[in-house]
Formats: structure tokens, sequence, C-alpha cells
């Protein structure tokens, strides 16, 4: 069965793709990605003739175009920022490609939450401060409701994606203690990446003045501060 190759392209820095997803990536026929998300540096190092920019594209417009190069024995390539299981909508582009007899290959990749982990020289889950990584989205245009407030009272980390046009909304429902450590980071492993730390009263109003307004992801726990959250050695090296 022909098939087309869903590649995370990683959070932002070109090398952060894998090996695998970048040798398939250079010898692809056909590109297909997000021009807004993707780092246009990465794009050039396709050497594939044909390289459409999705955004704004419908989602039959896609399938069509990726099945009429597949079917002429093209090597196709949907790329996704981040990790495409993350908010990635591929499980659509699957289906529908299933019924009209393609098939698929998932590439992981490296999130952007893991960029930001990487930014901020911290771990998700932590030793004595929190086991569990809760990773969520707030209500919004395509999605009807969310469970901010409940999951915040859990007191693990919380990467919340796709909120920083709403950041003061977004953790005014938040139901943890005010002092609890947050970031801001902006595009992840970019060259323009920037970080702001501060707490959940305070870290709206410093994303503002910092001028983020979007493209960024909000962590939300004592992982983000952890010189002052008390966390202990981890057993496997004690």
């Amino acid at each position: 069965m022909k098939k087309v190759f869903f590649i995370g392209a990683g959070p932002g820095d070109p090398d952060l793709i894998t090996v695998k997803g970048l040798a398939l990536l250079e010898d692809a026929d056909v590109v297909l990605y997000t021009g807004s998300l993707v780092n246009p540096d990465l794009i050039n190092r396709s050497r594939a003739p044909l390289k459409v920019d999705s955004h704004g594209m419908p989602l039959m417009a896609q399938i069509d175009l990726m099945e009429r190069e597949v079917k002429a024995d093209r090597r196709v390539v949907r790329l996704h920022s981040g990790d495409p299981s993350l908010y990635g909508a591929i499980v659509e582009q699957i289906a529908a490609l299933a019924e009209r007899d393609i098939g698929a290959e998932v590439i992981p990749g490296v999130s952007s939450l893991f960029g930001a982990a990487a930014a901020l020289r911290t771990q998700l889950t932590l030793s004595g401060v929190s086991d569990t990584l809760i990773v969520t989205r707030p209500a919004g245009k395509t999605l009807k409701s969310d469970m901010l407030p409940e999951l915040s009272r859990l007191g693990t980390t919380m990467a919340i994606f796709l909120g920083t046009e709403r950041l003061g909304e977004v953790l005014s429902r938040l139901e943890c203690a005010p002092g609890t450590p947050a970031a801001v980071v902006y595009h992840a492993s970019w060259e323009d990446q920037k970080i702001v730390r501060g707490t959940v009263e305070d870290i709206a109003e410093k994303a503002r003045e910092a001028g983020i307004v979007r493209t960024a992801l909000l962590l939300v726990g004592g992982v983000v501060d952890p010189e002052t959250s008390g966390f202990r050695r981890s057993v496997l090296y004690s």
C-alpha cells in the first residue's frame, strides 16, 4: 500500500528533527507543511520540487493533494510542528487517506513541551515535587469546555498549550496557590526564544510586558523553579 509520511518537525531548531525524519524530508518529492509553525530553515533542507504551505488550506484539499502525488509514485511528507501526537490533527488525515487506500507512517518529533523544559533547564517530573504531568489546553473556538480549574487543584506539573492569546483569562481560572511557580516560553528552541518566569499571580502581566501574545507554552508547577521547590535526589543516583 502506498503511504504518506507524517513527520514531527521538532519545536523550531532545525537540528531537533530526528535522524529518520530528516532523511525522509531530504528525499521527499512533496512536502506539505504549516508555514507559520515550521522553521523555514528546515523546509530548505528538503530537495523536494514541490513544497506546499498548508496554512489556510482546507483538509480535503490537503488530502486531494496527498492522494494525487502519492498515487503518482512520489514520496509525500506531511510535516507537523513539534510532535504530531500533541494537537497535531493527524488522525483525521490518516482516516481520510485510508478511505482512499493510502497508508500512513508516523515519525515522532521533539515536542515544544520538551523544548520548553530544556530551555528552563528543568524536568517535567521531579522527585519530591511532581511525579505527574498534565498536558491540556483551554476552551476556545474549537473546544467547548475544559477542566482547567479541576486539573489545577491536583498540584502537579501543568503544560497548557494554545492559550497565549488569552493568558490572563486562562491563569485566572487556575485554582492553585497564587504563588505557584509559572513560566511562559515563546518559540522554544528558535533563535528568537523568550523565557518569562514568575508565578500564577504575575506571569500574565510579565508575559505581556515581554510582548508575548502568541506561539508560547505555559508551564505551571514547582518544577518551573526547582531550586526553591524542595526536590529530592533521584533514588536511581542515591
